[in-house]
């Protein structure tokens, strides 16, 4: 396999997208692992593109009709080569959890990765895969709170609602969707914002800064989301879908900043030009 095949194969930019989800749990947990924290964003990335190393192993049939030019269906990855490299990705994401917290981190970072494998080998063709996909981003966020779930337990509902919306809207990326599943994804959206924007106190400097970063998340994703509502055919799902990828960075750094952590929330906020960037070179979708 050529670096760029792969690249391709696990959608290398959009795993950008994921270091914000372990950062907002372990704020609002109070950094229980201190500046082992650093590590968790690593074992997010790994497990991410190992799910997209899985996903394109396990639709390799499909895309073989609906997208040839993947590396897969092309030719220039094997179905093996892909599998190997899914479960050397998930071993290595399991790994680095371990580093950064122990058997705390281990206890999140295995049922995050037996959900990445049900989801792309079992549930993502079923009406539970949205769901399945919600539950995966949500125990990202879960994987920095060092046990202290319940603490971050806001920050991974509004990134697990975020992640359903997009993923029921993702169905239409092929073949054009619908005017409900975009509606859907734009309530998810709302819900996830109104989450990310209430207290603290909007007066605050870590209220004004959440507030702040959940209406530009909201404006972002809303507006191609409220696109593809009124035109669901599959250039604007595929575009609204890329838009949902990408916007889950502000929505991060709106959590952040309300657990306080603004300064951080602005490091964070910075990845997304980044993404956008990259996204032009390798799909994040």
């Amino acid at each position: 396999m050529r670096f760029r095949d792969v690249a391709e194969l696990v959608r290398a930019p959009a795993a950008l997208t994921v270091p914000g989800d372990s950062l907002a749990g372990a704020a609002a947990a109070g950094f229980p692992y201190g500046v082992r924290t650093a590590v968790t964003p690593l074992a997010s990335a790994c497990l991410y593109w190992a799910g997209m190393a899985l996903n394109d192993y396990a639709d390799r049939d499909l895309d073989r009709v609906e997208r040839p030019e993947r590396p897969i269906p092309s030719g220039r990855v094997r179905p093996g080569e892909a599998l190997a490299l899914a479960a050397g990705l998930t071993a290595a994401g399991v790994g680095l959890a371990a580093v950064a917290g122990g058997r705390r981190a281990v206890r999140v970072a295995v049922p995050l990765a037996a959900t990445v494998w049900a989801y792309d080998l079992v549930a993502k063709a079923t009406p539970a895969g949205p769901v399945a996909m919600g539950a995966a981003r949500g125990l990202d966020v879960l994987l920095g709170a060092g046990g202290r779930e319940r603490a971050a337990a806001l920050p991974a509902l509004a990134v697990a609602t975020h992640t359903v919306g997009v993923t029921v809207l993702s169905r239409g990326e092929v073949h054009g969707g619908s005017t409900a599943s975009a509606r859907a994804a734009l309530g998810a959206t709302a819900a996830a914002s109104l989450a990310a924007a209430l207290p603290p106190p909007t007066r605050s400097v870590r209220g004004l800064a959440a507030a702040g970063f959940a209406a530009l998340y909201a404006a972002t994703v809303g507006r191609a989301q409220l696109g593809a509502a009124r035109t669901p055919d599959a250039a604007t799902v595929r575009s609204a879908t890329g838009a949902g990828v990408r916007g889950v960075i502000p929505l991060q750094s709106a959590l952040l900043a309300r657990a306080g952590a603004v300064a951080l929330a602005g490091a964070v906020v910075g990845i997304g030009p980044a993404v956008r960037a990259l996204s032009k070179v390798v799909s994040p979708t």
